[in-house]
């Protein structure tokens, strides 16, 4: 059995208001040439396929039509994320038959999507479980005695979990034949490395959730959805192996550094055999740039230039005409130039202005808190004649 494992796909996300449209178009023809050259029996998308939970017609039609094309192929298993509408995503989805299965109510937590084999037998159980809100979730995740689980993504995942546990005990027979078992899930596994594009989940202060859960249960691997970086999780006594897909595109400047993929999961009775990152094409890289104004013009970035960038300007002293001139250099231009003197702490903490403050005094704070440094006497001396003007024309 080969499975594809990818997650928060995000259609509809803007970067810096940037549409991120043709990059998730590239990427979902790419994910069906992978599919077709790496013979993958089943995609699974572990969740945030949108980027809200009422996704624009564009990116409805978008993932129409991928599905379409890659169920021609082979099966795909969806299941939403904390970013999704678990009604709106799941719609319909009794009516679909064997190559797609979207499970997104918390009452099919216990039932595995049957995938078959290349030769048409039973080839591998996936239990896939939507995202678990633990304010909206815990009464449907009562145990034997109706008693509900804590309000905590730890216990919700964990009745979950038993529930899991139990139906692939009472599945795996001593005398049938053993199949492999996967789990999919969209949260935040502890050990994982965050991104600043990830939405918070924390409930009463906690957003995590420990991988001890997920020990114990007879599972081979756990497919997670959430974190936006590619990243395997440690394996710790009876744990399956787990991992983070990522996110194909990058969402935030903090993901420069990410080399995006997708996890081609080869299968055998025994569990996991081969695990295999596939790169995800790059549109348009991030860059973020730091230095002088004249060290950003100068020929040593000049393979930036179609990069989409973020800028930050050390001059002492906020050159004149700073966004014109690095927007012409840089078209792609979506942060900044933010303005951070070398070797100047600035304090991005409120100022509190009192009542009684002159005006030429509130600037100076101003400039002091933004600039770095103290306000020139020349500086306040324009401030003052500009104040004096406004008064005689109001008066």
């Amino acid at each position: 059995m080969r499975i594809l494992h990818t997650s928060d796909w995000h259609l509809g996300r803007t970067l810096h208001g940037a549409s991120l449209a043709t990059g998730h178009e590239t990427f979902l023809d790419h994910l069906l040439e992978v599919v077709r050259e790496e013979s993958v029996d089943a995609v699974l998308v572990a969740g945030d396929v949108y980027d809200r939970a009422i996704p624009p017609v564009e990116s409805v039609e978008l993932l129409s039509d991928a599905l379409a094309r890659l169920t021609a192929l082979t099966r795909v298993v969806v299941t939403p994320g904390n970013h999704d509408s678990a009604t709106r995503l799941g719609f319909g989805a009794h009516l679909y038959r064997d190559r797609v299965a979207l499970r997104a109510r918390v009452a099919d937590i216990g039932e595995p999507v049957e995938l078959p084999d290349a030769q048409g037998d039973l080839g591998a159980y996936v239990y896939a479980l939507p995202y678990l809100d633990p304010d909206m979730c815990r009464g449907e995740l009562t145990d034997e005695d109706n008693v509900m689980p804590a309000r905590s993504h730890e216990a919700v995942t964990a009745a979950a979990m038993r529930r899991v546990r139990a139906d692939l005990s009472a599945r795996r027979a001593p005398t049938s034949k053993r199949r492999p078992a996967v789990a999919m899930a969209h949260a935040f596994v502890t050990g994982g490395a965050a991104s600043d594009s990830e939405r918070d989940i924390r409930v009463g202060g906690v957003d995590s959730v420990p991988s001890g859960v997920f020990a114990g249960a007879g599972l081979d691997y756990a497919a997670l959805g959430h974190l936006h970086g590619p990243q395997q999780l440690g394996r710790h006594a009876d744990e399956p192996l787990m991992r983070y897909s990522g996110s194909p595109l990058a969402f935030s400047f903090s993901e420069r550094h990410h080399v995006k993929s997708s996890a081609l999961i080869e299968l055998g009775s025994g569990g996991v055999e081969r695990v295999e990152l596939i790169e995800t094409p790059v549109l348009r890289p991030l860059s973020e740039l730091r230095g002088t104004l004249a060290e950003l013009l100068s020929a040593e970035h000049d393979d930036r230039t179609d990069d989409w960038i973020k800028a930050i300007v050390t001059d002492p002293v906020r050159p004149e005409g700073l966004y014109s001139t690095l927007k012409k250099r840089f078209p792609h231009l979506l942060v900044g130039p933010l303005h951070e003197p070398e070797g100047v702490e600035i304090s991005r903490a409120a100022v509190e202005i009192a009542r009684q403050a002159s005006p030429d005094e509130v600037a100076g704070e101003f400039l002091a808190a933004v600039g770095g440094r103290p306000a020139a006497e020349e500086e306040l001396a324009v401030v003052r004649e500009v104040y004096e003007q406004l008064r005689q024309r109001s008066a």
